[in-house]
């Protein structure tokens, strides 16, 4: 049998790399990915913690995020201040993304096609959304039967990642299109001025 405990250096990984995060980053840049991943708001105390700096420090830095919208405030229920990741943040993210690895051409293809797809869907089911689907679905089955159906949570859920990935891909296209007009405008603003 072997006696021997495992060196001191392994004692504690986690601090360690913790150690090693604070020592790389700033407060702000800790923060900000502590909050990149807050889907459920949080206080700054709690922010503080995670990103290893002091609530006050957390306070400001959750501050200047707010006002570049980046999180979203909300009241707490003792009067403080919670913070969280804020959806239009997301959307944004997630268009660059699709931008970084996807062609103007074939995102216009792949919205089409998207667009079709949920028309399908309305026309099958006869409603306009996976919610009226489902509200439908129960409601029907309860008065037939007097007991609840199964409904089809696979075709809900598609639906619903089908219109998710839409309004992504509308938000790409909008912002590609923005960028685009931004960089005519810079080079024909450019062309005018004399050399």
């Amino acid at each position: 049998m072997n006696d021997r405990s495992p060196p001191e250096e392994f004692a504690d990984v986690n601090e360690a790399v913790g150690e090693e995060w604070e020592a790389e980053t700033t407060p702000y840049e800790r923060i900000r990915h502590v909050v990149s991943h807050t889907y459920s708001p949080v206080s700054a105390d709690a922010v503080a913690d995670d990103a290893r700096t002091a609530p006050k420090t957390a306070r400001k830095h959750l501050n200047t995020l707010a006002d570049e919208g980046f999180i979203e405030t909300t009241p707490g229920e003792q009067g403080g201040t919670l913070y969280r990741r804020s959806p239009e943040s997301l959307v944004v993210e997630q268009a660059a993304d699709i931008l970084e690895h996807v062609s103007t051409d074939e995102l216009v293809t792949r919205i089409q096609e998207m667009r079709e797809q949920l028309i399908e869907y309305r026309s099958e089911f006869g409603v306009d959304s996976p919610e009226e689907l489902a509200v439908n679905q129960t409601n029907q089955a309860l008065s037939e039967t007097g007991s609840q159906d199964e409904i089809d949570p696979e075709t809900i859920r598609e639906w619903k990642t089908l219109r998710r990935n839409l309004a992504f891909a509308n938000a790409a296209l909008s912002i590609g299109n923005a960028e685009q007009f931004v960089d005519s405008d810079r080079r024909s603003t450019d062309d005018s001025v004399p050399a």
